[in-house]
């Protein structure tokens, strides 16, 4: 079963976590330090991490930055602050969802399970495939585009990805976010708007006359193979 990693400094939250966690079967780890739990991570890496944003070492915004320095695993933050700002940031920095304190256990536990169904591979497509100047690697999660691999972030790759799967359908940013597995009614409809910001910078750079991302105002994005 999966393998969740806890990182929470109040221990009777910490423990209704496993006991929710360990009833659906999942295997878990518990931390109290941001610190500690990124070494941990580097060690032995869990399939999902549940992180607490007020730690007594670092934030875990922080601590989420650090971790996709080197890994892209799910991040749930749980926290008491429920301002949208914070859940906006929360996104834009890579976490998956946003809890706010006090929480049901059972519904923790509900959101991981969704989380880890969504990153489960789909054998759906073929694991190469070329969409005009586009190559998108499934199995090494990249994409090429004028044959120049793109330096793209989970989100980006995922969010590049369900535009060219079919070109010239216009996405409304609650689907993008679909695509990205994060809930429509989480409030980060915004960020969407900062992604597609970054990936066309990063297109830029391969094709300045090029414009394959086309805005729809008030309805969404799309992928324009003319314009690539």
């Amino acid at each position: 079963m999966p393998h969740i990693l806890i990182v929470e400094d109040e221990a009777a939250i910490a423990d209704t976590l496993i006991y929710a966690l360990q009833g659906e079967g999942f295997t878990t780890a518990w931390f109290n330090l941001a610190e500690a739990a990124l070494a941990h991570q580097q060690q032995a890496p869990a399939d999902l991490i549940i992180l607490d944003v007020g730690l007594p070492d670092i934030t875990g915004f922080e601590a989420c930055k650090r971790l996709r320095r080197f890994s892209e695993v799910p991040v749930l933050f749980l926290t008491a602050r429920n301002a949208e700002i914070d859940r906006v940031v929360g996104l834009e920095i890579g976490a998956d969802d946003y809890v706010v304190k006090p929480f049901s256990p059972r519904e923790v536990a509900a959101r991981v399970r969704a989380i880890l169904k969504r990153m489960a591979p789909r054998v759906v497509e073929p694991a190469n495939r070329a969409v005009g100047p586009f190559r998108v690697d499934e199995q090494r999660v990249l994409i090429h585009y004028r044959e120049q691999a793109l330096a793209l972030t989970r989100h980006e790759f995922r969010l590049l990805q369900a535009l060219l799967g079919q070109p010239e359908r216009v996405f409304s940013r609650e689907q993008l976010l679909d695509a990205l597995g994060v809930p429509s009614d989480a409030g980060y409809e915004r960020n969407v708007d900062s992604h597609i910001k970054s990936l066309r910078a990063k297109l830029r750079l391969v094709a300045a006359d090029a414009e394959p991302i086309q805005t729809h105002r008030g309805l969404g994005y799309s992928y324009s193979p003319r314009d690539a």
